[in-house]
């Protein structure tokens, strides 16, 4: 079984617990005017790897990661777009008790028969879901992702049901995602979900402009500075108002 991926990240720190061996998959829907790999977009390219081969180069790493309390994420693009793929992978990664995670948009969630047998067998192997709610406001998610979130919430929910572990992940853009309200209506529909063991605000920052330029794409952004400490500590409070959080362990 082939993956077409972008990059692998040997020894990550921000993409789950402990270090991470982080595949960047390649290929998504969403086409977000922050995205700092827009190098991915493109579905069906990148570089075709096999299981096999990522397992022969995670095992060298694997003392490492599992000392620490890390495992794999599979990130993108959107590694949900390769769901044959993944399931192959981390029933390799079980066999050897790694943990396994999928950073994911939720942007190829359907409600497809087979997409869904697909997924729910791949979620049997997947301990932990990064999900990332880029905006709660429909209108204001196609203007900023070129799609709207109905089945992203979609996707929420149907994780919640099925009680599989999420990290939420909210990219902070002054004047873009910082809305009060909006961050008000975010933080209310997190606390209707029973799965989320942990909310993550990402700053937001500059470092994929280049790729833009190099792709020969406008940076639609570029007037817009990263936000506040303050900024970044109030997002969290607004989201974080409803969330109940799980028992320690």
């Amino acid at each position: 079984m082939n993956g077409n991926i972008h990059s692998i990240e040997t020894l990550g720190t921000v993409d789950g617990p402990g270090i991470r061996y982080v595949i960047f998959t390649q290929g998504c829907l969403l086409r977000c005017q922050f995205c700092h790999n827009a190098d991915t977009w493109e579905i069906g390219t990148g570089k075709e790897i096999t299981v096999s081969d990522i397992m022969d180069d995670l095992m060298s790493y694997l003392p490492f990661i599992q000392a620490s309390g890390g495992g794999i994420t599979v990130s993108g693009g959107e590694p949900l777009l390769q769901i044959p793929f993944l399931l192959e992978l981390f029933k390799e990664c079980k066999k050897k008790g790694i943990h396994t995670a999928i950073d994911s948009s939720g942007g190829c969630f359907s409600h497809s028969k087979l997409f869904i047998e697909q997924l729910e067998e791949l979620l049997q192997y997947t301990d932990l879901i990064l999900l990332d709610l880029k905006h709660i406001n429909r209108k204001k998610h196609i203007q900023l992702t070129g799609m709207a979130n109905d089945h992203i919430l979609e996707f929420a929910k149907f994780l919640s049901d099925r009680n599989i572990p999420v990290w939420i992940r909210h990219v902070l853009v002054p004047t873009i995602t910082d809305d009060n309200e909006d961050l008000q209506k975010l933080g209310e529909f997190i606390g209707t979900l029973d799965n989320v063991q942990k909310i993550e605000i990402l700053p937001y920052h500059k470092l994929g402009v280049y790729k833009w330029e190099a792709l020969g794409h406008v940076y639609p952004l570029k007037q817009v500075e990263p936000p506040s400490e303050e900024g970044v500590t109030f997002a969290y409070k607004m989201l974080t108002a409803k969330w109940i959080k799980p028992p320690q362990v």
